[in-house]
């Protein structure tokens, strides 16, 4: 596809880009130097489109795609848009999902060069993970002089591909010294604190600071120990200072895409880097931005986690729903499976945002199931349209685009809302997400998640955001339980300390943060043809 593509030229001349701030990376390519939003000649102007989506399936509800043809669609009627999308993962690109670049004639370009190894953004994140872990087990065998309880360390290694072998781990095995024979394990790149952390991040200074403060564990005598202790901030700063600028690419048509970060949203808060909307708002008058599986996880994360630490306030969201998923949700029944669509508008409702749903249209989706879930969302006064990005591209997304518009023109003093206060307690906090969110009726925590909060709380960290880690299947706990269920329990196995991330990942369930590949997986499928291109990627 790259023969169709643009000069990266032309899309810096479209966003009016001096020369200082682009640094190219190929004909494609470019990162943007933080220097630009200290520019007074580019203020933050921009609108930002939140894009979220109702409880999906397995294959996912083309929630990229939307947000990719949405931004299309917004070119083509005349206005100035740009995306910041996430950067894939390889775990999905080889497991079961595939690659992540959206689709059809709604892509980021170049789609297989983002699916793989981009920019290097992924590697650096995985380097400065692992050299933290390197730099502990080192301390260890150097003699251990800040006493690291070797029994109670936390930070693990990470590696961008599902590999479910290496979840448990034993390190040093064979030693004698402290630290020798440890149990760790692997977590999967995109779930790594420091991706958190690089996508939170508002600048180098602060990007230090939440490494320098990152918990990896705690001495015998029962204290936090930081990354700082063990010096190790300077060499991950030095890994991660080109993986920090946000990328410039495009979409399938042309228009302008910032591709930077990639945390999922069941385990972590699953946007796009701050950085790259803060540069987005300051380039276009709409800015797209997509976040992670449905409206109670990434969107949730978002305005609860994201909005607070960001300053950044959207002013409307996108909620892409399909026939697929709503009768998915109905145990077959599309009729049935509305009480999850209302559910859905009205979490996104109850941020004090304006919702425009986005049907998105599937091959196989009769015009009778379309004009169907049409009539249900005129029914709960959403502002609805049709979309077909996929097969059109912007053409087929420019009635959303128009709706999208004319929503935030008629909403324009929007103050979107978080659920909880930043004063409240964890418990609180996770409390109010399960009931105001998610529709649960109680919470119940394990004796290893309350002993956890108990010793974060007494670190000086009660009152740090909650990031709860659960299946993306179901609004409940349970994968299997549809709908939009209400008098259940969220059941708390876990909770982990991020502290540089700035939030407390509230584990529900069985969250596996180290994903395997299915017995078919999309790996099989890929390959590269006699004139070196990439195949069966998408």
């Amino acid at each position: 596809m790259t023969k169709d593509l643009l000069p990266i030229e032309a899309i810096v001349e479209k966003l009016n880009l001096p020369e200082k701030y682009v640094e190219r990376l190929g004909r494609y390519g470019a990162k943007l130097t933080l220097d630009l939003l200290d520019d007074p000649a580019f203020p933050v102007r921009g609108k930002l489109i939140l894009v979220t989506a109702t409880t999906p399936t397995l294959s996912g509800e083309g929630k990229t795609v939307t947000s990719i043809g949405l931004v299309q669609g917004l070119e083509k009627i005349g206005k100035k848009a740009i995306i910041t999308s996430r950067e894939p993962s390889l775990g999905p690109v080889f497991g079961m999902k595939g690659g992540a670049a959206g689709g059809g004639r709604s892509q980021v370009e170049p789609a297989e060069k983002i699916n793989l190894h981009f920019h290097g953004d992924f590697h650096a994140i995985t380097s400065a993970h692992n050299l933290l872990a390197a730099l502990i087990d080192s301390h260890l065998f150097h003699g251990n002089p800040l006493d690291l309880d070797p029994h109670a360390i936390t930070w693990p290694r990470t590696l961008d591909m599902n590999d479910r072998a290496l979840r448990h781990i034993i390190v040093q095995a064979g030693g004698k010294r402290d630290g020798a024979n440890r149990h760790t394990g692997f977590l999967i790149t995109a779930a790594s604190e420091i991706m958190a952390i690089m996508t939170l991040a508002d600048s180098r200074e602060d990007l230090r600071k939440r490494l320098a403060r990152i918990v990896i564990g705690q001495t015998r005598a029962g204290k936090p120990v930081l990354a700082e202790d063990l010096k190790a901030t300077g060499p991950m700063m030095a890994l991660l200072s080109e993986a920090i600028l946000p990328n410039l690419v495009q979409t399938t048509e042309g228009t302008p895409a910032l591709v930077h970060c990639g945390p999922f949203a069941n385990i972590a808060h699953g946007t796009s880097s701050v950085l790259s909307q803060q540069m987005g708002l300051r380039l276009a008058d709409y800015v797209v931005n997509e976040t992670g599986f449905a409206s109670d996880l990434g969107f949730e994360k978002y305005l609860d986690i994201v909005m607070p630490s960001s300053g950044i306030k959207p002013s409307a969201a996108v909620l892409v729903t399909t026939v697929q998923s709503v009768r998915n949700q109905g145990a077959g029944d599309l009729e049935a499976g509305f009480e999850n669509l209302k559910k859905h508008i009205a979490i996104v409702r109850g941020f004090n945002l304006p919702a425009i749903v986005a049907i998105n249209r599937f091959p196989k989706d009769t015009d009778e199931e379309l004009k169907f879930l049409e009539k249900y969302c005129e029914a709960q006064g959403a502002a609805f349209a049709l979309s077909e990005a996929f097969a059109k591209g912007g053409a087929g997304a420019a009635a959303l685009a128009e709706k999208v518009v004319s929503v935030i023109a008629a909403n324009p003093n929007v103050s979107p809302t978080s659920t909880y206060t930043s004063s409240a307690s964890s418990l609180e906090k996770i409390t109010a997400v399960a009931q105001k969110v998610y529709g649960a009726a109680n919470v119940e925590l394990s004796a290893q998640a309350e002993e956890k909060l108990a010793r974060f709380t007494k670190w000086g960290y009660g009152e740090l955001p909650v990031c709860i880690a659960k299946t993306q299947y179901s609004l409940t706990d349970d994968p299997k339980l549809m709908g939009a269920p209400t008098g259940w329990t969220l059941h708390i196995t876990d909770v982990v300390l991020s502290a540089g991330a700035g939030f407390l990942v509230v584990i529900s369930g069985s969250m596996m943060l180290m994903p395997g590949l299915p017995k078919a997986s999309r790996a099989m499928d890929i390959d590269v043809d006699a004139s070196g291109e990439i195949t069966g990627m998408s």
